[in-house]
């Protein structure tokens, strides 16, 4: 259904799953960007580091193409996010546009070693907290039996928040 705003909701997932039992990671954004969303591809956005922080920090083998995403899974990294059938800016989500169950039945399903939020927002969903002061780096609490980071967001729009330190943190753990 398409309103007022850029937000557009979908009755099927704007991206699809990258998702596998037992990975190492699995990287948690709040919706696909309006960008990612016409290309089919997770952090398709010119101003988005996602695919150069993963490089940066030696999570991939060299910088990957959004649209190279799946590729993720054979290095045993996996993507999503909160709210899989909208699309747009952060600033016009909902609270009825996030499927927390459904993203934490996910992870009991598949049972990653960390949950890597990209991002405050999505973490802050999940977690059920509005603190903005919320911390980077590893979270105190496991959920659904992973451990938790919660990560700078890569978005352009974020840049102001931007630091590479939580992703080498991350990086470091894995």
């Amino acid at each position: 259904m398409v309103g007022t705003s850029p937000t557009m909701t979908l009755e099927q997932p704007v991206l699809p799953d990258i998702l596998a039992p037992g990975l190492r990671v699995v990287f948690c954004g709040t919706q696909a960007g309006a960008v990612s969303a016409r290309r089919g591809a997770y952090y398709a956005g010119p101003g988005n580091r996602f695919w150069k922080a993963l490089h940066a920090v030696g999570l991939t083998p060299r910088q990957l193409a959004p649209e190279e995403f799946p590729e993720l899974l054979r290095l045993g990294m996996g993507l999503t996010d909160v709210a899989k059938a909208s699309s747009g800016p952060d600033s016009d989500l909902l609270p009825a546009h996030f499927d927390i169950e459904g993203f934490k039945e996910k992870m009991r399903s598949f049972a990653p070693a960390v949950i890597a939020f990209n991002g405050k927002r999505a973490a802050q969903a999940v977690l059920g907290l509005r603190d903005s002061t919320l911390p980077y780096g590893l979270w105190q609490a496991r959920m659904e039996g992973a451990s938790v980071f919660v990560l700078p967001s890569t978005s352009g729009a974020a840049s102001g928040f931007w630091s590479l330190a939580p992703w080498r943190d991350l990086a470091a753990a894995l």
